[in-house]
């Protein structure tokens, strides 16, 4: 147990630059203490004391803002980072060095009482305010932008945003330890329809520019009827 609660504390330090001392870790980062409080509500759970775990994390949630149910199995060096806003679902799986911003919910979108969250894979980085929605698995070192809507199931080594999430990228082997903050790519835009919305400004830009060129051009002495140049001033100038 307690190396679990070094590795826990370690991990923070390892993504979380602002990590001063354990001792901070420790008392002021809410997300390590409702993944601690799950720890113990989980093992309620599994012997059969549902209604205490449940009341656990109920009380952990009223504590730090984030709720985990007790029945999702997480992983290793797991790290909610600021945490407020965090849902995961009953039966959600997540890996090791799995991170989590804040807003994230792993949720379900079926009634049914079988499985009906997502399973994370190991080194997954979830961007804040995205919803993965449903009993799909979301591969090995996978990024999930911020405020995405996931409804299917994401390829390792893949990133994804949008409503509805889309890849950005071919997928490429990456190393899973690497840490890009808040699950974007660094150094590239993260939506594609960021970049054509910002294509069309520019070339809506563009010809504003030809357009003042044109109207400021001198005003032609006479006009030829082949002349199109000419006569695209002057109709202008009208």
């Amino acid at each position: 147990m307690f190396k679990k609660i070094r590795d826990d504390i370690e991990a923070v330090f390892a993504r979380d630059p602002a990590a001063r001392s354990k001792i901070e870790v420790l008392l002021c980062y809410p997300g390590l203490h409702a993944l601690l409080v799950h720890r113990l509500a989980h093992r309620l759970w599994v012997r059969g004391w549902l209604l205490t775990a449940r009341w656990l994390s109920q009380v952990s949630r009223f504590l730090t803002g984030i709720e985990i149910h007790p029945g999702a199995v997480i992983g290793e060096r797991f790290f909610i980072d600021h945490g407020m806003g965090v849902v995961i679902g009953e039966t959600a799986e997540i890996g090791d060095d799995v991170t989590l911003y804040q807003g994230v919910t792993l949720g379900g979108v079926s009634g049914d009482p079988g499985k009906r969250h997502p399973t994370l894979e190991d080194g997954v980085i979830v961007g804040a305010g995205a919803a993965v929605l449903g009993p799909f698995t979301v591969g090995k070192a996978a990024r999930i932008g911020s405020n995405a809507v996931v409804l299917q199931a994401v390829p390792a080594n893949t990133t994804v945003v949008g409503v509805p999430a889309h890849a950005v990228k071919r997928p490429i082997p990456v190393d899973w330890r690497c840490f890009p903050a808040y699950g974007n790519e660094p150094g590239t835009v993260a939506d594609p329809l960021q970049s054509a919305i910002e294509r069309l400004c520019k070339r809506v830009d563009e010809l504003e520019d030809e357009v003042t060129r044109l109207r400021r051009a001198p005003e032609p002495s006479a006009l030829d009827d082949g002349d199109d140049d000419r006569r695209l001033v002057a109709n202008l100038r009208r």
